[in-house]
C-alpha cells in the first residue's frame, strides 16, 4: 500500500513534492535519451532570460519568487554549461546582466519542439475531472503508473517532431537486423524455435525467393523495426509475421506503422487473404490487431508455431 496516499489530505505537501521529483526525474530521462545536455530545474530561469533578453539575478528572483542562493546556483550551472554570458551592468558595477550565449540560443531553438511535447503531455495527463486536489493527485499518479511520463513525452515527440519514420523494402544489408530484432523479441517473450532460427537466418531463401516481402522501419537512418509478409500458398494467402521493434523504440507506434504498411500493401497487390498467428498473453498486440481489423478464426492443430494459441485473419481485403 502507498503510505503517503493513505495519509490523505494532511500529506498533500509530501504528495506534491513526490510528484514534482518524479516529473523532474522523468523529464531528465527524456533529455538523456535524446542526448540533450540540459537539466529540468534550469528551465524556468532559461525561460525568464529568453523572455527578457537581458536580466539580473534580482529580476530572476522576483519573476520566479526564488531565493538568491537558489538563483545563483542555477546561474552558475548555466554559465558552466556555456549557455549564458555575464556582462557588467551599465549603471551598477555590483550587478551582472545575464543573457543567453550563442550556444544557449542554439539549444533553445533546437529544444523548442521537445518543450512543446512536454507541455502537451502535461496537459493530457492533468486533464482530469475531480472534486478535490488530493483526488486529482490520485488520478494523476495512476496515469503515471499506466504509462510513464517519459514514455508519453517521447511518444509525442517522435511522432510529431522527430524525423519521420521511413519504411523501406528488403535489402540484403538489412538482413542482420531482421535476425537480431526478431531473436531479441522471441527471447524476451517466448523462446526461439528451430523453425524461427532457420527462417530468420535465411530471409532471402525462405521469404523473398518464395515471393514474400520484408519491410524495415528506419528512424534517423537507424533500423528500428521489421515485419514480413510470407506466402503460404499459391492462392494469394500471406502471413503477416516476424514483426519486431527495437526495445528502446517500443511504445512509439512503430509497430502500428509497420502494420499499416502491410495492410495497404496487401490491398494494393490484391492479396486474397492476410492472416497472422499470435499468443493471447500478448494482450496489447491482440488489441492492436483487432483495432486494425483482424478477427479470430479457428486455429489449426498443426500450427507452424508451438507458442501460438490464436489465429487471426484480416477482414478488410
Amino acid at each position: 500500500m502507498d503510505a503517503l496516499q493513505g495519509i490523505g489530505e494532511i500529506g498533500i505537501g509530501s504528495r506534491l513534492k513526490r510528484l514534482s521529483e518524479y516529473m523532474m526525474k522523468e523529464t531528465q530521462v527524456v533529455y538523456d535519451n535524446l542526448g540533450v545536455d540540459f537539466d529540468p530545474y534550469l528551465f524556468p530561469t532559461v525561460k525568464v532570460i529568453l523572455h527578457k533578453k537581458e536580466v539580473t539575478n534580482t529580476e530572476i528572483n522576483k519573476s520566479l519568487k526564488t531565493s538568491q542562493p537558489a538563483t545563483t546556483q542555477v546561474i552558475n550551472k548555466l554559465e558552466k554549461k556555456g549557455l549564458i554570458v555575464l556582462n557588467k551592468h551599465p549603471s551598477d558595477k555590483r550587478k551582472k546582466v545575464i543573457s543567453l550565449s550563442k550556444k544557449g540560443n542554439d539549444l533553445v531553438e533546437d529544444i523548442q519542439p521537445l518543450w512543446k511535447s512536454i507541455e502537451h503531455t502535461i496537459k493530457e495527463y492533468t486533464r482530469i475531472t475531480s472534486d478535490s486536489l488530493i483526488e486529482h493527485i490520485n488520478c494523476l499518479e495512476k496515469k503515471f503508473i499506466e504509462k510513464s511520463f517519459s514514455d508519453a513525452i517521447m511518444e509525442h515527440y517522435i511522432l510529431n517532431y522527430k524525423q519521420q519514420l521511413e519504411i523501406t523494402n528488403f535489402n540484403k544489408e538489412y538482413a542482420q537486423y531482421f535476425y537480431e530484432l526478431n531473436i531479441e523479441w522471441l527471447k524476451t517473450y517466448f523462446y526461439v524455435e528451430p523453425f524461427d532460427e532457420e527462417v530468420l537466418s535465411k530471409p532471402q531463401k525462405y521469404i523473398i525467393d518464395k515471393g514474400g516481402y520484408i519491410f524495415f522501419a528506419k528512424l534517423n537512418d537507424e533500423v528500428v523495426g521489421t515485419v514480413a509478409l510470407m506466402p503460404l500458398d499459391d492462392d494469394g494467402t500471406f502471413e503477416l509475421t516476424k514483426m519486431a521493434v527495437s526495445p528502446k523504440n517500443r511504445g512509439y507506434k512503430i509497430g502500428q506503422q509497420l502494420m499499416t504498411k502491410c495492410i495497404n500493401f496487401a490491398k494494393e497487390n490484391n492479396f486474397n487473404k492476410l492472416l497472422l498467428y499470435s499468443n493471447t498473453k500478448l494482450e496489447n498486440a491482440i488489441y492492436i490487431y483487432r483495432k486494425f481489423g483482424f478477427i479470430e478464426v479457428q486455429l489449426e492443430e498443426n500450427s507452424p508455431y508451438k507458442r501460438s494459441d490464436i489465429k487471426m485473419v484480416y477482414k478488410g481485403l
